[in-house]
């Protein structure tokens, strides 16, 4: 039974790497929304911004603020500002890449699914 156990867990692994690999789509499709979920929305719910209200992620406040191009949210989201902390030590170039890119996306989308 212990043997048989762990042969299914083996194989659930397998196939498990086996999507995730043949798949990339399908694996970070979801990670902007993994991302900031994980990192920006305890200040950012839906685009908002629950400590300074004019610095929220909402298209026109990005214009604004000059932080509507992916260049200049990988800067802000890397360096962080004011409020705002640096994430270069808690995410990777490519998450940072990923999450800014989410944000414009939303922000063209006005944070609407």
């Amino acid at each position: 039974m212990k043997i048989l156990r762990q042969w299914l867990l083996s194989i659930i692994l397998i196939i498990s790497v086996f999507l995730f690999i043949s798949h990339p789509a399908l694996a970070s499709q979801d990670s902007g929304v993994a991302i900031f979920e994980a990192n920006c929305a305890g200040c950012h719910p839906k685009g908002g911004n629950i400590i300074r209200r004019g610095k929220n992620l909402k298209q026109r406040a990005l214009k604004r603020n000059h932080v509507d191009t992916v260049e200049n949210v990988i800067s802000l989201v890397t360096q962080g500002k004011n409020n705002m902390p640096a994430y270069e030590e808690r995410l990777n170039s490519q998450q940072i890449e990923i999450v800014s890119n989410y944000v414009l996306e939303q922000a063209a989308k006005n944070w609407r699914n």
